[in-house]
């Protein structure tokens, strides 16, 4: 599964939120400094959709605020 998301920074707390069918907005309490946002991210991805870290993959924009992200199941 492939997904657009679109990541806020520095939240006061983590929170994923779908948008629509493969678009969600997730935010993070973590800084975009040296790929903590990133890191971030996948757990709370792994998290939200039962998968293991190592399934989630960002597959573009590693260093925007909207990333394509593949899920492998």
């Amino acid at each position: 599964m492939v997904i657009n998301v679109r990541v806020v920074p520095r939240a006061s707390r983590n929170l994923v939120k779908q948008e629509s069918e493969n678009s969600f907005k997730v935010y993070l309490t973590k800084p975009a400094i040296e790929g903590q946002a990133n890191e971030e991210l996948v757990k709370r991805l792994a998290e939200y959709f039962s998968v293991k870290k190592h399934t989630v993959n960002i597959i573009k924009g590693e260093k925007a605020r909207c990333k394509l992200v593949r899920i492998s199941e």
